[in-house]
């Protein structure tokens, strides 16, 4: 039996000394690892299934409406007289960011422009689920949030006037030099433009601040944190509610409107008066001298 276990064990040992063998060991590392994976995901694939019914409904309305400008798979379309995006690429992109192209009816697009103008939707509430499941297929990207991330109306009553302050806060502090202190927009270089904010739902807002449509920046988590979107989103609602003080609001533009009204309504209207004193002194003057000669 020694003599057995000594061959046995010298032919293990040359069998460990091939350089074959390095690699059954990683082969078998591997089997072995995909078959312990193997155990562990089918509960979050159950979890986490598509539905494809969905994806495939998305996919024609997509090849339909959507792949002359962004591709047949979302990979996009170049203008090949000057190399820019005709439709940039969507894979990637997530269905937050469909949902708010397509739910705003800045998507399709009418034509290319510098920017897309938000205009009534084509697309039902369905079929905008539909393309933006087609597109979340092609890519990982930020999904459609929930009604609780959004919605200012989950926040207890306790707490939404603070909630509302640090809001005002967040957006004085990142948004007013582009969306103005009300949320009103304003013009932005190469004839672009900050929409305004006014009456758009709290789920595009915050769609928006993960996705960063066109010339806006992606506000990521790491950045401004979901309790924070929420407090902004509730500081916007809480603003266009609240009552305009003070007389004319002038669009709550600013300090633009508010001199172009001073000049124009308060100085042209000084000036049309003084004018008028004159012509009415000038023209009793010549009455006066007529009488008298």
């Amino acid at each position: 039996m020694r003599l057995l276990a000594t061959r046995i064990s010298g032919c293990l040992s040359r069998r460990r000394r091939s350089p074959l063998a390095g690699l059954a060991v990683l082969l078998a590392g591997l089997v072995m690892a995909g078959a312990g994976a193997s155990f562990v995901m089918p509960a979050e694939a159950t979890e986490g299934t598509v539905d494809t019914e969905l994806i495939e409904q998305g996919r024609e309305l997509y090849l339909y409406g959507c792949s002359f400008c962004h591709g047949q798979n979302g990979e996009g379309v170049l203008e090949q007289a000057s190399g820019n995006n005709y439709g940039p690429p969507l894979v990637g992109v997530g269905a937050a960011a469909v949902d708010f192209q397509v739910g705003t009816g800045r998507m399709p697009m009418a034509q290319p422009g510098v920017q897309a103008p938000r205009k009534q939707t084509i697309y039902t509430d369905q079929e905008t689920r539909a393309l933006a499941a087609y597109v979340a297929s092609l890519g990982p990207g930020p999904a459609i949030p929930t009604e609780e991330m959004y919605d200012p109306n989950t926040i207890p009553e306790a707490e939404r006037e603070e909630a509302i302050v640090r809001g005002g806060e967040f957006f004085r502090t990142n948004c007013t030099a582009c969306h103005n202190f009300a949320g009103s927009g304003g013009a932005l270089p190469e004839g672009k433009y900050a929409p305004s904010l006014v009456g758009v739902e709290p789920v595009h807002i915050y769609e928006a601040l993960v996705t960063g449509p066109q010339q806006m920046p992606v506000f990521s988590d790491a950045v401004i944190t979901p309790e924070q979107k929420k407090d902004i989103i509730a500081y916007l609602k809480y603003t266009d509610e609240m009552p305009s003080y003070g007389g004319f609001g002038l669009g709550s533009y600013g300090p633009v409107a508010d001199g172009f009204a001073a000049w124009v309504v308060g100085i042209g209207g000084l000036v049309a008066f003084c004018v008028w004193i004159a012509s009415h002194t000038a023209r009793t003057n010549r009455k006066k001298k007529e009488e008298q000669a």
